[in-house]
């Protein structure tokens, strides 16, 4: 480290930089100091630059755009990013398997959802357990009907994101259709037009490791593996008894339920 970038040093973590305003900056981490504040929802932030682009959201201005197709966003990382889906770049390689992928996080989740088996986070209305709270919380709108996704064009309102994309695009005609190149036919997302064309194609990408039957999806063939397990991954709420498939484990939880006194049809999927 040369002379320069060592002048300024934090003396909280050891940190060194070349300017003060930086060591100034880096402080805020340790002391939690924010003292850029959102005019419109409040929220405070470290970096001016910070609160710069978070007032995009409020804008919903989008600068930076890609020169493949009509997609817009507000940051440039986000751009980056994207550019990944028309180059193919996956720089971020599984190291338990041949996997690759385009954003870290990405390869994150997927770490944790096929090669843990930890599921720490079970639904209080079924018992079926988890591995993230993220998928867990979007489990529960199933049993309590909760619209979190509003439109701001109109007063609907909808469950799954995926709805919200659908309305804009029907009813506002906002975003991008993806077309089918052997029939016209269009979907609002490009994973439901990737699984269109393999059924025109008769691709069956995902292989049982154990008896070889081949699916159109990654979810299709979740749902089969179960039948060569004997993992539990669905557990009673009340009595924490397991379960093997759902159906037995509502049924089982609604005899729990209606002892403690709780209508059975709360648990109903």
């Amino acid at each position: 480290m040369n002379g320069h970038s060592s002048k300024y040093k934090c003396t909280e973590c050891g940190k060194c930089f070349q300017h003060n305003n930086a060591l100034t900056v880096h402080r805020r981490i340790h002391s939690g100091e924010k003292p850029f504040q959102c005019t419109v929802c409040s929220k405070r932030f470290t970096r001016s630059d910070h609160l710069f682009a978070h007032s995009r959201i409020h804008s919903e201005e989008k600068p930076y755009k890609c020169h493949l197709c009509d997609k817009a966003f507000s940051w440039s990382e986000c751009l980056n990013i994207h550019m990944r889906v028309h180059t193919g770049d996956k720089p971020y390689k599984c190291s338990l398997c041949d996997k690759s992928f385009n954003q870290s996080s990405h390869l994150q989740t997927h770490k944790r959802h096929v090669h843990s088996n930890r599921r720490p986070y079970d639904c209080r209305y079924c018992g079926k357990l988890f591995k993230s709270n993220i998928v867990l919380t979007r489990h529960v709108h199933l049993h309590t009907g909760a619209k979190l996704y509003s439109c701001r064009h109109c007063s609907d309102s909808f469950m799954w994101l995926s709805q919200l994309t659908t309305h804009l695009l029907k009813s506002h005609n906002e975003g991008t259709w993806f077309t089918c190149h052997i029939c016209q036919k269009e979907f609002s997302c490009r994973s439901s037009l990737k699984e269109h064309v393999l059924r025109h194609e008769g691709v069956k990408p995902y292989v049982c490791s154990e008896c070889q039957m081949c699916f159109y999806t990654a979810s299709a063939l979740k749902q089969h593996q179960p039948r060569h397990s004997d993992v539990k991954h669905f557990c009673c709420g009340s009595c924490g008894k397991y379960f093997r498939q759902k159906y037995y484990v509502v049924k089982h939880f609604q005899k729990c339920s209606l002892r403690l006194g709780f209508s059975a049809a709360l648990f109903t999927c």
